[in-house]
């Protein structure tokens, strides 16, 4: 009798703890990508000196890797149709890190220098991923499209899902799409567009060349601010995981924005003061940094997080796959665009003045956000459609959606 209230009580409440580790290792490939843009943002400050490299080639080793993962990221719905979600994560793991093993180990450099040992360190959690993921079960949505019924119910009775079959199409995708199909591309690109063009890059991957423009021109303390930023990134993630189902994706997302838009037009203020001063302004300095850690803040607990939540959630399963690897390309296209073309468009516009153009993109990214994405709390992925079907106009975006029974 004890068990099966236990039974009940973990049913009632939805959790499930094995349901809750699978979701933990499937998401260390966040931990992998933030971890590789972290290092890559502190490595870059020796990576100059000893590479002896220009700007332009700063600007170009920090998008390459996101312009090299396009191919990726369009094959990968196809490789999680094929051969499953769990093999592809194990297959994109090896890749990452043996990549992280060549990145760590330059054949052309005699001595050992510490940026490459930043670089090594990125293996060790690729590695936990395949090595896990070989241990977790297979997706039950994928398990359905293969007829594997049997497999697919034993997975549900563990992690307490539900699902529908369907088969990923890129023709209905992209070449014949109906017109709930056509709003949930408009959004998901859209959103994914937005969330490079308004500066995460910048900040993320150039923050130490931000906060020596600012007036901090020690290393240590460069380096000690840019931990800063990745633990404010860390923390207020974890605040948007809290809020994302009680208060909705729509709001996070316009807070999200609202905070960015400040930030960056404080941050771009600071910055042309500095610019235009012949000696050091502290508390310039001290606004800069205050105005960089807001900014991270703010993305963190909406645009960062949600992009990828609401991208996940819109599409119907048949085309859940390939449309979530269509998110994943624009999203490392716009990465490689900003991370390349930052250094260049600073110097044409100077540092306070990108920092004013991130702003006003965040601008239109808010207007896009209100008029574009309706609200998608408290649905399942099957409602989708229907949501989508709706949009006849921007009104219908605009009104609160009725929660799920």
């Amino acid at each position: 009798m004890e068990e099966g209230n236990g039974e009940s009580k973990e049913s009632q409440t939805g959790f499930n703890k094995y349901a809750c580790i699978c979701v933990i290792f499937a998401s260390i490939i966040s931990l992998i990508y933030g971890y590789d843009v972290g290092v890559m943002g502190g490595a870059m400050i020796y990576m100059q000196e000893d590479l002896k490299i220009s700007d332009t080639q700063v600007g170009i080793l920090a998008g390459i890797i996101n312009l090299c993962a396009l191919p990726g990221s369009l094959s990968a719905g196809r490789f999680a149709d094929y051969i499953g979600r769990r093999y592809t994560f194990v297959l994109a793991s090896v890749i990452f890190f043996l990549g992280s093993i060549l990145m760590g180990y330059g054949p052309s450099y005699a001595i050992l220098m510490d940026w490459k040992v930043h670089c090594r360190h990125t293996s060790i959690p690729s590695l936990t991923l395949a090595i896990g993921m070989l241990k977790m079960p297979e997706s039950p949505r994928w398990l359905v499209m293969q007829g594997r019924l049997g497999e697919a119910n034993e997975v549900l009775l563990q992690v307490q899902d539900k699902s529908r079959s369907g088969q990923g199409v890129w023709k209905e995708l992209l070449w014949r799409p109906s017109p709930p199909v056509r709003w949930m591309l408009i959004a998901a690109i859209g959103l994914h567009f937005f969330q490079h063009t308004a500066g995460i890059e910048a900040v993320l991957l150039f923050s130490p060349r931000i906060l020596k423009k600012a007036g901090i021109n020690n290393k240590s303390k460069l380096l000690l601010a840019t931990v800063g930023i990745g633990i404010t990134k860390t923390v207020f993630i974890l605040v948007a995981t809290y809020l994302l189902d009680k208060v909705g994706r729509r709001v996070l997302l316009l807070t999200s924005l609202g905070g960015m838009i400040v930030a960056l037009t404080g941050l771009g203020f600071c910055l042309t003061m500095v610019e235009h001063s012949n000696e050091t302004l502290y508390w310039v300095t001290s606004l800069s940094i205050s105005a960089t850690y807001i900014y991270m803040g703010f993305y963190s607990i909406g645009v960062g997080p949600v992009s990828w939540v609401y991208s996940s959630e819109i599409f119907p399963l048949r085309l859940r796959a390939q449309g979530f690897s269509i998110c994943v390309a624009v999203s490392r296209f716009m990465n490689a665009a900003v991370s390349m073309s930052f250094i260049l468009i600073y110097k044409a516009i100077t540092i306070g003045g990108i920092f004013f153009m991130f702003a006003g993109i965040s601008v239109v990214a808010g207007w896009f956000f209100y008029f574009f994405l309706p609200e998608t709390k408290g649905r399942s992925l099957e409602e989708m459609e229907t949501i989508f079907g709706k949009k006849s106009s921007s009104q219908n975006l605009e009104m609160p959606m009725k929660p799920a029974n």
